[in-house]
């Protein structure tokens, strides 16, 4: 049995979030909408439309809050991602949706973390964060989130003519991830490739014409 699940965001990080907004404006020719803070986890975050019910987000260490009891998500706290994002905004992971997030989970033959609840504003939502707080399969694979509220996030953004085209993962053993993305209907989300380093590739469309983030 595939569970059904979809295309929900990219996540994008940065050293900060004037830094992550100068990095997409530069790419796509648009700037980016205020989004909020994750207080659980100790970040906050900008937004950008990228059709219906699929956004982007820059998300970024918020400095002036508190630091949160536990590891950050999307390895915000790793020391070597840290260095990389003080030299330049880079695509962390991505997030696909799930009507039933405890139903999904049951289906990937990998691990995917632990549900966390979450909320912001009107927004509420459980996702799939690891312990450590690492990304998983070097951030190919995706977390998994079911919005509990009637709201998205991508209702109330402006559409500013952006899109996600494609998005690509080379893996030392694709063959390994392909299984889990196919149990969670996403086969055709993410198109493999077998390459000596992993690496995720979302190709987007823009005022700009095309551009490529990776990570």
């Amino acid at each position: 049995m595939t569970a059904a699940c979809e295309f929900d965001h990219l996540i994008v990080g940065a050293h900060t979030l004037e830094q992550g907004a100068a990095f997409i404006e530069t790419a796509l020719g648009v700037q980016l909408q205020p989004g909020g803070q994750h207080v659980a986890m100790g970040t906050h975050n900008m937004v950008l439309k990228l059709g219906p019910r699929a956004y982007l987000e820059v998300i970024a260490v918020n400095r002036a809050g508190a630091a949160p009891a536990r590891p950050r998500w999307f390895a915000l706290d790793d020391p070597k991602m840290r260095r990389k994002l003080r030299a330049s905004p880079r695509l962390l992971t991505w997030a696909a949706r799930t009507q039933d997030i405890d139903a999904a989970i049951k289906h990937r033959p990998l691990a995917l973390g632990t549900v966390h609840p979450m909320s912001r504003g009107e927004y509420a939502w459980r996702i799939t964060v690891s312990g450590d707080g690492a990304l998983d399969c070097d951030g190919l694979m995706p977390a998994l989130i079911q919005w509990d509220c009637s709201a998205h996030p991508a209702d109330h953004l402006e559409d500013r003519g952006c899109e996600l085209v494609k998005l690509e993962g080379r893996h030392p053993a694709p063959d390994s991830i392909a299984p889990a993305l196919d149990a969670l209907g996403l086969a055709g989300m993410l198109t493999l490739a077998k390459t000596r380093r992993a690496q995720l590739t979302a190709t987007l469309r823009g005022p700009r014409g095309l551009c490529t983030i990776t990570s």
